[in-house]
């Protein structure tokens, strides 16, 4: 275990999205004093030049590298380009910057979807490159392996400590609920909500429903990141999830219990399913010491809560919210 001091420069790069607004509170309810953030208007992370300089600059001595492009099965399949290009541009250069500038340790945070297809249930670390990925987020998925790789590939020529954490489905607090680019649990959430508003009596559904998906709240995914920072030292990426899983036809009726429980559900099977299933073995981190706080309606509860208190507040700057997303 290390022992990370209160006013040392911590990086939070990704620091305005889901997960690293959340490593954000999480640093500030242990009282870290010295974190180090930038918006992507004053650094382009796909910048190398940039980011050497801002490195240089700053000094960080820890880096939570949770930045990226990401989304859902549409964002995925029509923007294939920008998620292999950005994804790959903006690891490898907060990771070699990291090395240039002699960072003390960096966590990498990658996507359970770099597991493939067909891997055996519950998927454990080994089973990455052992088959073929689910082709509607194939690039996206290479990305993030390579990601995987070039920490390892940086620890084992140069020394670095350098280490990865593969995590489940996340939403929670600050979770996009665009329905073009959104992940599923925040696209249900906002489906219901305007069927809710609209006063609609049905809720369509992309695919057949039968998929099975695993969900972390994204607060406990920050508390294990820290988790990792402090106690882990492998080469191996690790798991981080619940342990658990459910249809998505589960989901919807535990997100229509919460948001809209008088609406009808309804399957388009002509939309794609993706992949099957996605559970991860988490023998790893669990031996490690660590496990997931938060229950599924509990999380849905609360990122509902975020997402209304949200919508009032654009609302009273004068924003038409009744069609937000669409």
């Amino acid at each position: 275990m290390i022992s990370i001091p209160a006013q040392a420069p911590i990086y939070v790069a990704g620091h305005r999205g889901l997960v690293g607004s959340a490593v954000i509170r999480r640093l500030e309810r242990d009282g870290f004093s010295n974190i180090l953030t930038v918006t992507r208007e004053q650094l382009d992370l796909r910048d190398q030049a940039a980011v050497n300089y801002w490195f240089k600059a700053n000094r960080p001595r820890y880096v939570f590298l949770v930045a990226g492009t990401v989304g859902g099965i549409l964002a995925n399949s029509t923007r294939p380009a920008e998620f292999i290009y950005d994804n790959l541009m903006i690891h490898a250069t907060v990771v070699h910057a990291a090395y240039c500038f002699k960072v003390q340790k960096l966590l990498y945070l990658g996507s359970s979807c770099i597991y493939p297809r067909n891997a055996d249930q519950p998927m454990k670390e080994e089973s990455l490159l052992a088959g073929q990925l689910e082709p509607t987020n194939e690039p996206y998925a290479i990305a993030k392996i390579a990601g995987i790789k070039l920490c390892q590939a940086y620890r084992s020529q140069y020394g670095c400590n350098f280490i990865s954490a593969m995590p489940t489905n996340l939403y929670g607090p600050s979770d996009n609920f665009d329905l073009e680019s959104s992940h599923v649990l925040p696209a249900l959430i906002r489906r219901f909500h305007d069927a809710k508003m609209a006063k609609a009596k049905r809720v369509t559904i992309w695919g057949t429903g039968n998929p099975r998906r695993e969900f972390l709240y994204v607060d406990d995914l920050a508390d294990a990141c820290l988790f990792l920072m402090k106690n882990y030292e492998d080469t191996c990426h690790i798991n981080v999830g619940t342990g658990t899983d459910q249809t998505i036809r589960e989901l919807a009726e535990a997100v229509r219990a919460i948001v809209y429980p008088e609406a009808t559900l309804e399957f388009d099977a002509s939309k794609p399913d993706g992949t099957p299933r996605k559970l991860l073995d988490l023998s790893r981190l669990h031996d490690a010491g660590w496990r997931h706080k938060t229950d599924l309606h509990t999380g849905i509860r609360l990122t509902y809560g975020w997402f209304l208190k949200n919508e009032e507040a654009r609302g009273a700057d004068g924003m038409d919210t009744s069609n937000a997303g669409h």
